[in-house]
């Protein structure tokens, strides 16, 4: 970890994404703002396309999110009940983060999505969310 990201580095979530780490991050920047760090492996690795990102960190003022593309050696394993949470501050901001994570857009027509105070989606990487009001 950088000596920039020590500075600003909070607690915050952690994802293995299969090769999908850099992909992932720069997307939720997308989605939430923030500044994005990438620590690639130094050399390719045999089954990645690209070398793999070893630590990322995506650091925004309302959530940290961390990964890795390198996952434990006896796999993935999902809990009973996993899902980011991300408190909105708004009916609006909600629709539209929801909107974004689940097609990968921005703008265009709106899904209506509820007005409950919890709304769970699952992203485009496969990632739950909840996100409240």
């Amino acid at each position: 970890m950088s000596e920039q990201q020590k500075k600003i580095a909070k607690s915050g979530i952690f994802i293995t994404f299969a090769g999908d780490c850099k992909k992932a991050l720069a997307f939720y920047k997308s989605c939430l703002g923030g500044e994005l760090f990438l620590d690639l492996f130094t050399l390719a690795l045999d089954g990645y396309k690209d070398k793999p990102v070893v630590s990322g960190s995506l650091i925004s003022e309302r959530i940290t999110i961390y990964g890795s593309d390198l996952g434990p050696h006896e796999g993935k394993r999902t809990g009973n009940h996993l899902a980011v949470y991300f408190p909105c501050k708004n009916l609006s901001e909600r629709t539209e983060l929801a909107r974004q994570l689940v097609t990968g857009e921005k703008g265009g027509p709106m899904k209506y999505f509820g007005e409950e105070k919890l709304l769970e989606i699952t992203d485009i990487f496969n990632v739950r969310w909840i996100l409240s009001l």
